[in-house]
């Protein structure tokens, strides 16, 4: 069984009402920018993440967000945790944390925690939206992968090839395991 799980935020725990999986959900960030009120207004949770996250944390899996910002990192790691305070996540997650601009952050991240709690990289487990920024990145790195399907990324070459995908959050259980 895995004993951490990485996520992804925007696109994975949330998304814009608006569109959904319909459009990168990136497009809120660059039209209201610190506009920060206004871009969680837009927000919400994707269906079944909550009671998922919930049932995990049950099983006693460390549950660790990633979200990769262009933000240098004291205003990343403030601006991902007050999302993760305005829905009332903050009890849920074990660390919370604003990855860097570039590809392989998220990869490095993982490596740096699974050393801090003294696990593998079997133990773990990353769910993410996109190819490149979230299952690329864990799996460069010897560490298991899940994508969530979407519209905004589905024809991207590398995507088709993924295997290991999901519709919504509570289909994570067959990957748990």
């Amino acid at each position: 069984m895995k004993k951490i799980i990485f996520f992804d935020a925007d696109g994975t725990l949330w998304y814009p009402k608006t569109t959904k999986y319909e459009k990168h959900p990136v497009w809120v960030w660059r039209e209201y920018g610190d506009k920060i009120n206004r871009v969680r207004k837009e927000l919400e949770l994707i269906p079944t993440v909550l009671e998922t996250l919930v049932k995990l944390k049950k099983k006693g899996i460390k549950l660790i967000v990633l979200s990769t910002s262009p933000y240098p990192p004291k205003e990343a790691n403030t601006r991902i945790r007050g999302n993760i305070k305005h829905f009332k996540l903050n009890k849920i997650f074990d660390e919370v944390h604003g990855t860097r601009d570039y590809h392989e952050s998220k990869g490095e991240y993982i490596l740096e925690i699974l050393k801090k709690y003294g696990l593998s990289k079997k133990d773990a487990l990353m769910v993410g939206d996109t190819y490149e920024w979230d299952y690329k990145p864990a799996k460069s790195k010897g560490v298991d992968a899940v994508l969530i399907e979407h519209n905004y990324d589905k024809y991207h070459a590398n995507t088709k090839k993924v295997k290991r995908k999901i519709k919504k959050m509570s289909e994570i259980f067959k990957y748990v395991k």
